[in-house]
């Protein structure tokens, strides 16, 4: 009989690839962290064993979920300045309190307190884009959680870099150091085309050539974002983007709630990526992202939760049931944007966006394990008649039970692994102390 670290049995796995699919009564066989086998429960069992073996009867096993756009560390600001338009919360609140307050202990603790959050919601994997990414780098790795880390660029100085030079010169850095970690890779994340100049864009759109790593950046998140900038050049930012180099299979366009048919037809034919940020794009009246569009012209999809400033939660299950529901609605078509492609976007979607779908995004043979089990015997989500409708109609982030990276179990039966909760929670108290004067 041969062995394996870890024999995960579930009532459903729903492997996402192929689409669709639900495999009743099977069990996904994790040898070194990586996915060996998706078996009948019953054949499982005849060939494998393990010391310590996982019985999930009333579950849905699905492949880690991938939040595709985050500022992590900004849970430290979750409530802090809600029901405002954009900028007004941004310039007026978001800019003066991270200019007094962030800096590495504000970067660790955020980043902490945010992993923590979207380990207990079914996230296995996160993009961010915040300052200090080698800090948010190392609070990852150190937490076993997989990550994305954005070499942010801006054109102004903050506590983290003075230029554009410093910010590329530090990030690469960042790059370098993580070059060969197993649960760490980069991206070059501009802030927006509003506060990134030109120069500093064709540097990133080179570096990514050479280093074949991804672009991530906000873009077309309002109407008014796109109406400055016909004003001011003449140009859409995603036509002014596509000059300068960046539209390509790199690129994360984030939001992209402004569109018309030549935008959709220009991230198509570059073979680029969309976030959609469906509850952030509410709470801020940014607009609504017209998925369905989207995916009929045959462009990746990915979720993500953006901050929890402007959310207020990193719960992606959540994002998938507004995904859905807005998605239908903005299409006028009840079979829009349904259950199975939501699913898809917030796995295999995010994981392709990431350049990380030969490694995670679904549950095959090959791709590291990164697993979410999700408890639908719960009262609220039963009877279960499709458990892909129920998981992105019904489900709440409390009905996840375990979670693994790379076949490290982070959440087990609802406790985490490898963060202490009680000091996350002191943690947070304290800096809610330290930053009240900015609400």
């Amino acid at each position: 009989m041969k062995h394996a670290d870890s024999l995960i049995s579930a009532r459903w796995i729903i492997p996402v690839e192929p689409h669709a699919t639900v495999l009743e009564e099977h069990t996904v066989v994790v040898v070194n962290g990586t996915i060996e086998a998706v078996l009948p429960t019953r054949e499982a069992l005849a060939d494998w064993q393990c010391d310590h073996p996982v019985e999930l009867p009333g579950h849905a096993l699905i492949p880690g979920l991938v939040n595709a756009h985050t500022h992590a560390a900004m849970s430290l600001m979750r409530g802090m300045a809600d029901d405002l338009p954009l900028m007004t919360w941004l310039n007026e609140h978001i800019w003066p309190a991270e200019a007094r307050w962030v800096g590495e202990g504000f970067v660790r603790d955020g980043t902490r307190l945010a992993i923590a959050e979207m380990v207990r919601s079914g996230t296995t994997c996160f993009n961010d884009m915040y300052f200090f990414p080698d800090i948010a780098a190392r609070v990852a790795s150190d937490a076993g959680m997989r990550a994305c880390i954005g070499m942010i660029v801006i054109d102004f100085p903050t506590a983290w870099a003075a230029d554009h030079d410093d910010y590329l010169r530090k990030g690469l850095a960042v790059h370098d150091h993580y070059r060969h970690d197993p649960l760490i890779t980069t991206a070059f994340a501009p802030h927006a085309p509003y506060t990134v100049s030109d120069l500093p864009l064709q540097r990133i759109a080179t570096y990514a050539e050479e280093l074949d790593v991804p672009i991530h950046i906000h873009v077309h998140e309002t109407a008014g974002e796109v109406a400055q900038a016909l004003e001011q050049s003449g140009d859409r930012p995603l036509a002014r983007l596509d000059r300068l180099g960046l539209v390509s299979r790199r690129l994360m366009a984030v939001h992209m709630t402004a569109l018309d048919d030549d935008d959709i037809a220009r991230v198509a034919a570059g073979g680029a990526s969309v976030v959609h940020c469906p509850q952030s794009n509410l709470k801020l009246a940014s607009g609504l992202c017209p998925v369905q569009r989207l995916l009929d012209a045959g462009i990746n999809v990915a979720l993500g939760t953006d901050g929890a400033a402007s959310n207020n939660d990193l719960d992606l299950l959540g994002e998938m049931q507004s995904a859905a529901l807005i998605g239908k609605i903005t299409a006028g078509n009840a079979a829009a944007v349904d259950a199975a492609s939501v699913l898809r976007m917030a796995t295999l979607g995010g994981a392709t966006a990431l350049g990380l779908d030969d490694r995670i995004g679904s549950i095959t043979p090959g791709k590291a394990a990164d697993l979410t089990a999700i408890d639908l015997s719960a009262l609220e989500t039963q009877p279960v008649y499709h458990p892909i409708s129920q998981i992105v109609y019904a489900a709440g982030r409390e009905q996840v039970s375990d979670v693994w990276v790379a076949g490290r179990r982070l959440l087990k039966q609802r406790r985490l692994t490898t963060l202490d909760e009680e000091t996350l929670l002191a943690s947070a108290a304290q800096w809610r102390e330290r930053m009240a004067e900015f609400d």
